[in-house]
């Protein structure tokens, strides 16, 4: 049996380089990536879970593309983030 990894110091290493390095903006290319990295073992953990609720919490919607808007909100949604 494998032993699981949280990638939660991954995801909020990434979100502080990439993201808040950019305004507080998420585009499509990196929520995908984000939402690829968390799920990489098929679940995502408390951890995991908590680092992408503070992601998401901080992120400045007013310039953000509805789309992604939309798609962060189905993910909050559908893994109780």
């Amino acid at each position: 049996m494998t032993e699981k990894h949280s990638k939660a110091r991954e995801l909020a290493g990434y979100s502080f380089l990439v993201v808040f390095a950019n305004d507080d903006v998420i585009d499509e290319g990196e929520l995908h990536f984000m939402e690829k990295l968390a799920l990489e073992d098929g679940e995502i953990d408390d951890e995991e879970r908590a680092v992408l609720k503070h992601i998401f919490d901080r992120v400045n919607e007013k310039h953000m593309a509805q789309k992604v808007m939309d798609e962060i909100r189905e993910f909050r949604k559908k893994y109780d983030i």
